[in-house]
């Protein structure tokens, strides 16, 4: 069929997309934005951090089909430390990243004994040390350098929680972006080194 210039086609025109709000990251887990905000910097050279594997002892498997096998029985192998590490300008740099749900405060319970003192010799070695803490709800995200969690984790050790109010006053808001999604590396520049680079 050929369309002629002032004929009306019989097909249907297709409607232009409708305008939506973006609500970019939106539904992404905060820990794929971590992820994604390493490779960038992996990617553009400022910075080498992974996520650790946790160890873990496999005890049985099950091969319901021979591509598919599925472990059904495993355990920890050793506890474990925090979920990042890596290198950044010279400086050694490990963290830990939680997301909660709730809207002013974090559970404590989150942090375990052995999580705490990892941080307390990380910083004994001069290493760059934090907590990255994400409000679900609020779609807030701040760097809580870890001298502030161990602080608070010792003289308040009976506290089922750590309130929001406290993370705003000694952590660092970190604004989400496009790339990298999680700018942290700006916050540590600035703040945790006084913006001075080796």
């Amino acid at each position: 069929m050929v369309n002629y210039p002032h004929k009306i086609s019989s097909q249907k025109r297709q409607a232009p997309p409708s305008q939506t709000k973006n609500f970019a990251n939106r539904g992404m887990s905060f820990e794929k934005m971590i992820n994604a905000t390493n490779d960038y910097y992996l990617s553009h050279g400022l910075a080498v951090i992974h996520k650790k594997p946790t160890p873990i002892q496999i005890v049985r498997v099950d091969y319901p089909q021979r591509s598919r096998a599925k472990i059904v029985e495993a355990y920890f192998r050793q506890a474990s430390t925090t979920d990042y590490s890596g290198v950044y300008d010279g400086y050694y740099i490990d963290f830990e990243a939680k997301e909660t749900r709730q809207r002013n405060a974090i559970p404590m319970k989150n942090f375990h004994h052995h999580q705490i003192q990892h941080m307390e010799q990380v910083l004994a070695q001069r290493g760059i040390c934090f907590v990255l803490l994400h409000f679900a709800s609020q779609q807030e995200t701040y760097l809580l350098p870890a001298i502030d969690l161990i602080r608070f984790y010792h003289q308040d050790r009976g506290q089922k929680s750590m309130p929001l109010g406290y993370i705003r006053e000694n952590g660092y808001r970190i604004e989400p972006g496009a790339f990298p999604q999680i700018p942290y590396l700006d916050i540590i520049k600035e703040h945790l080194l006084g913006g001075k680079t080796r």
